[in-house]
C-alpha cells in the first residue's frame, strides 16, 4: 500500500537553534529564542498533492452533503543533518482524513532527529486509517483508534505533536495533541480555531516513548459542524506562531476570491510563504512574540521553524 508522506519542498530556512522544549526538560525553560539564521534566495514553488480526479464521491467514503478536498505545502528548515525537517503530514482523500505532526526540536541537543518520529507516526496513522476502513462497514473513521494505533506502533526516538482531522456527516472531527492545530473559516471569518495544549510556554504536549512524554489519552477530541464553502487550514506551529488570525483570514479571502480558488495546494503555498516571510522578519509582531512576552521572555519578530500547511475546501456533493 502506498503511503503518501509529504516530502520537503525547495525553500528552506537555516536555523542554528532549536527552540521547542522536550517535555520534562526543565533546563530549557529560559532558553534564548532569537535564532542565528540566513535564507536561501530560492523561489518557492508549490508541491502539488491535490489531484481533482481523485476526489470523486463515488470512490470515497462520503456521508452527508459535503466532501473535503485538500492540498498541502511544506517548508522545512535548511539543515544538512535533517534534510526532511521535523514536520510530517498526510492527505488521505479517499477516506476524508488529513493530518500533521511536528517533531519536537529540542531532541536535537540529545543527538536525536525527532522528524523520524513524526514521519513514522503519520505513516502509521495512515496505515491505521486504511486498516480500520477495510475492517468495518461504516464510512466514519474513529480518530482516537487511529491515534492510539499509530502511537503504539511508532518506535523511533523523539516526540511529536499531532493533529488529525476527518469529515463525516457534514461534521469535522479532530484529535489534537500539542500546538499543531486548525482553523475553520466561513465567509472570510474564523468561526473555530483549536486551542494550544502545552505544559508551559513553548513546551507543547507531545507524543513519544519516553516516560516524560504524553500518551494519546491527552488528546483533545473536537467536533465542528461545517457547511459547503468552508475552508479548513491545518498546520504546525510554524504557521500559527507566525501568522495572526486576521492575517490568515485575509490570505484565505484573497485566495478563494481569485482564479486559484479551486486549487487548495496553491492557497496552502500562499499561507506558508506568508508565514515564512514573518518568520524571517525580526521586526514584525507575531503570535510568538506576544506569547514570549507573556512568559517574560524577550523575543522580537518571527519564529524560525518548519512550516506545514494543509488547506481543505468543503465542497457540496
Amino acid at each position: 500500500m502506498a503511503i503518501d508522506i509529504v516530502p520537503p519542498k525547495r525553500c528552506r530556512v537555516t536555523d542554528e537553534s532549536e527552540v521547542d522544549v522536550i517535555a520534562g526538560d526543565d533546563d530549557e525553560r529560559q532558553e534564548g529564542l532569537t535564532p542565528a539564521c540566513d535564507f536561501m534566495d530560492e523561489d518557492i514553488k508549490p508541491y502539488e498533492t491535490f489531484i481533482p480526479e481523485e476526489v470523486d464521491s463515488r470512490d470515497v467514503g462520503v456521508t452527508g452533503k459535503t466532501i473535503m478536498v485538500a492540498g498541502s505545502f511544506y517548508i522545512p528548515k535548511l539543515n544538512p543533518a535533517k534534510p526532511l525537517g521535523e514536520d510530517a503530514s498526510f492527505i488521505c482523500l479517499n477516506k476524508q482524513v488529513i493530518g500533521v505532526a511536528d517533531g519536537v526540536g529540542g531532541w536535537a541537543k540529545k543527538g536525536i532527529d525527532s522528524g523520524m518520529y513524526s514521519r513514522e507516526l503519520m505513516k502509521n496513522a495512515e496505515l491505521a486509517i486504511h486498516k480500520q476502513s477495510n475492517s468495518t462497514t461504516t464510512t466514519s473513521i474513529d480518530l482516537m483508534k487511529v491515534l492510539n494505533e499509530a502511537f503504539s506502533k511508532t518506535k523511533k526516538e523523539g516526540s511529536s505533536t499531532a493533529c488529525i482531522l476527518s469529515l463525516s456527516d457534514d461534521t469535522l472531527h479532530a484529535v489534537n495533541v500539542g500546538d499543531s492545530g486548525f482553523a475553520v473559516i466561513r465567509e472570510g471569518i474564523i468561526v473555530y480555531k483549536s486551542k494550544v495544549q502545552q505544559s508551559r510556554f513553548n513546551c507543547p504536549f507531545q507524543l513519544g516513548n519516553e516516560s516524560t512524554s504524553d500518551k494519546p489519552n491527552v488528546a483533545e477530541k473536537i467536533s465542528v459542524p461545517v457547511i459547503a464553502g468552508d475552508v479548513i487550514v491545518l498546520g504546525t506551529d510554524g504557521l500559527f506562531d507566525n501568522v495572526h488570525d486576521f492575517e490568515l483570514e485575509t490570505i484565505v479571502n484573497a485566495g478563494v476570491d481569485s482564479w486559484e480558488s479551486d486549487v487548495p495546494e496553491t492557497l496552502a503555498w500562499r499561507i506558508a510563504q506568508y508565514a515564512l516571510d514573518n518568520a524571517k522578519n525580526t521586526e514584525v509582531y507575531t503570535p510568538f512574540t506576544r506569547e514570549s512576552h507573556k512568559a517574560g521572555i524577550e523575543h522580537n519578530g518571527g519564529k524560525i521553524d518548519d512550516i506545514t500547511v494543509i488547506v481543505a475546501y468543503i465542497w457540496p456533493l
